[in-house]
């Protein structure tokens, strides 16, 4: 007779991508995963397979749940600048609870070059943030609110690449002060001036 779980899937995957993110993937070993999950090894094994694909559906886990709260928080916004602002503001300050930085910006720093698996989700990731940002900055040029000196997929690649960098310095001990003068000054680039 097969023995049912005594534990609930997303639970402990949401324990082990916050361990992932925090520690990263090599410097966390199964006794650091069976200890956070609260599971036994062999269940760890039966349910995920491996560290590795744990740390893909991990991964994914993440991506889920930050592509949610951006797209959700971007819907919620009256205007274009104020999504824009939100994303931004988002990145810098996290969430309640959680690791500082981005999970997906620390595996690709981490794994991406040697792992084509980590590559292609990061990569994935990033490129659905830019779309959100290229939707938003469209949303702004047609309203009047941002330059069209540059079409929206420029300007989102732009922006994009200062969250990441943002992401990063979140993981140091910079002063949130500092990241969101950073972030201020990245979005000048969509304002308007004589078109």
């Amino acid at each position: 007779m097969a023995r049912s779980k005594e534990f609930e899937e997303n639970a402990v995957l949401e324990k082990a991508m916050k361990l992932f993110w925090e520690q990263g993937y090599e410097k966390t070993s199964m006794n650091d995963l069976v200890e956070c999950m609260g599971i036994h090894r062999r269940s760890l094994y039966d349910t995920f397979t491996d560290k590795r694909t744990l740390f893909l559906k991990a991964m994914d886990r993440f991506e889920d749940r930050i592509s949610t709260r951006l797209a959700a928080g971007a819907k919620q916004s009256n205007t274009a600048l104020e999504a824009v602002e939100f994303v931004f503001d988002f990145m810098i300050n996290g969430e309640e609870d959680t690791p500082p930085g981005c999970m997906l910006v620390n595996s690709a720093v981490e794994l991406g070059i040697r792992d084509a698996d980590v590559d292609a989700k990061a990569k994935e990731a990033f490129a659905k943030v830019e779309r959100l940002l290229e939707e938003i900055i469209a949303w702004g040029q047609r309203n009047g609110e941002f330059t069209k000196r540059h079409d929206a997929k420029a300007l989102a690649e732009v922006l994009h690449n200062a969250l990441t960098g943002l992401r990063v310095m979140a993981r140091t001990s910079v002063d949130k002060a500092k990241l969101r003068r950073i972030a201020k000054l990245s979005m000048h680039i969509l304002e308007k001036a004589a078109d």
